[in-house]
Parts: structure tokens; C-alpha cells; sequence
């Protein structure tokens, strides 16, 4: 059984530290290591240098998109209660903004320095995906991002049932005990997207720019469908559709696109040489 601890935070001083932020500071370091390490052990081509200095601005611009994305969609709660914005040890990072945001700030980053944009993609999506299974672990302590509540027949012999407290509990749900714990099925699932894009698809990839990143979107998008279908906290929905699997639908097809234009290029350029 998973269960939150009842103390949630610790005090260094007369700061209150709390293990949501932790989660997301440990996910930061996790991502940006393993991207640098990959890059310098299996791509020579890209510029350790440029890499780090690449990292501020798509950290910055990832965090902005999180927040941004998630205040834009409670922007009624956020309306009246404006100060909670800035209050994002609360929780309430998304992750469809962050890769928003840190994507547009690395494209404009890499244009003004006239670097080539899908390599360095290629190589964050690494650190990304797996700095995703680490942040993920901040839903756990905030006692969020769960799924429907799990049957008296299944609460037996389930062995990853997620506790949750009565006042954390969905309404329609409040005698129910135990949920799925949709954001570890969510982690896990990035480690194994992890493992795919290192082991299978970077073989396959040779020198294709671009493949790892859209390979990425493929892969945490389907992901992601799937773990809408179990969850129960959107925080809006169109026409009783989550706004989240609609965004992952999009990011699923823009996925699909980008590979199927990579490959394209690549079967005229075998074409033309023939």
C-alpha cells in the first residue's frame, strides 16, 4: 500500500521545505545530468559547452510553461486567489507546459545563436523523459494526480493501491479509501520510454536528427492517454473530454508527423541519389 506521510514538509530554519519541491529540484538535477552525460559519451557532434549554457534558459522557460499552462486552466480558482499563483510548492506544474515552454525558449535560444535546433532536442529528450519518472513522485506526497478508486475486489490483492485522505478525496468518491496511483503507472512508464529511446530507437535513428524527440512525443503521448483514462482529477474538461488527452492526441499526431517527414526526407534524398 502507498501512503503519503502525515508531514509532508521539514523545516531548514524558518523555511518550510517541501517534498513536492524536492521531487521537482531532485527530477531537475536527474534531467539535466543524464542529458549532458549522454550527450558527451554518444554524441560527439553536440557542444557540451552550449549544452549548459542551453540548460538556464529551458529550465526557465519549462518552469514559466508549467505554472502558466496549469494558472490558465484554474483561472477561475486563480481569480480570487491571485497570490497562490506564485505558490508553486502547492503544486500545480504541468507537464504539457513544460515542455512547451522549455521547447520555445530552446528554439529561440538556439536560433539566436544559430545553432541547429533538433539535436539538441534529441539529446533532452533523454533527461526529460526521466526527470518526468523522478517529478512525478511530487504527486505522491501532494496526494494528487490519482486514478478511479480501486474495487473491494481488487483492494485484496492489488499490491500498489494508493491511500488517500478524506479530504483529498474527489467528492463522488469520498468513501472510497484506496485509488490507483496513476502517477507511479505514469513513472514507470517514462523509465521504460527511458530505455526505449537509449536502447532501441537511438540505434535505429543513426544520424536522423530529430528522431528521439518525436519518438519522445509518441511514446509519452500514448502514455499519457493511457493514464487518462483512469484519472479523475482534469482540471478542465471540453465536452466531458479531459483537456489533457486532448493536448496529448495533438502532441501524438505531431509526433507522428515529424517522423514521417524525417523519413520522407530521407527516402527522397536515397531517391535522388539513385
Amino acid at each position: 500500500m502507498l501512503k503519503a506521510p502525515a508531514i509532508n514538509a521539514f523545516y531548514l530554519g524558518h523555511i518550510e521545505i517541501k517534498f513536492y519541491g524536492i521531487a521537482i529540484f531532485l527530477a531537475l538535477l536527474v534531467g539535466l545530468w543524464t542529458t549532458y552525460y549522454i550527450a558527451k559519451k554518444h554524441y560527439p557532434k553536440i557542444s557540451g559547452d552550449f549544452l549548459l549554457d542551453l540548460f538556464p534558459p529551458i529550465v526557465v522557460g519549462g518552469i514559466l510553461g508549467a505554472r502558466l499552462y496549469y494558472v490558465l486552466l484554474n483561472c477561475r480558482f486563480y481569480f480570487y486567489y491571485p497570490l497562490e499563483i506564485f505558490a508553486i510548492w502547492h503544486g500545480g506544474l504541468a507537464i504539457h507546459g513544460a515542455i512547451l515552454g522549455g521547447l520555445i525558449a530552446g528554439i529561440i535560444y538556439c536560433k539566436r545563436l544559430k545553432q541547429p535546433v533538433l539535436p539538441y532536442a534529441d539529446v533532452i529528450s533523454y533527461g526529460l523523459v526521466l526527470g518526468q519518472a523522478v517529478g512525478r513522485w511530487g504527486n505522491f506526497f501532494n496526494q494528487e494526480a490519482f486514478g478511479l478508486p480501486v474495487s473491494q475486489e481488487m483492494v485484496q490483492w492489488l499490491p500498489f493501491k494508493l491511500f488517500i485522505d478524506k479530504f483529498n478525496r474527489p467528492v463522488q468518491f469520498k468513501d472510497s479509501e484506496f485509488f490507483h496511483p496513476a502517477f507511479l503507472y505514469e513513472s514507470v512508464a517514462n523509465v521504460i520510454i527511458f530505455l526505449l529511446l537509449f536502447f532501441v530507437v537511438r540505434r535505429f535513428a543513426g544520424k536522423k536528427n530529430g528522431v528521439i524527440f518525436f519518438s519522445y512525443l509518441v511514446l509519452y503521448s500514448i502514455t499519457r492517454i493511457a493514464t487518462e483514462t483512469i484519472r479523475i482529477d482534469s482540471v478542465l474538461d471540453i465536452y466531458s473530454v479531459p483537456i489533457a488527452l486532448i493536448i496529448s492526441i495533438i502532441t501524438l499526431v505531431a509526433g507522428v508527423l515529424g517522423l514521417s517527414l524525417i523519413y520522407y526526407k530521407e527516402f527522397r534524398k536515397t531517391k535522388n541519389a539513385d
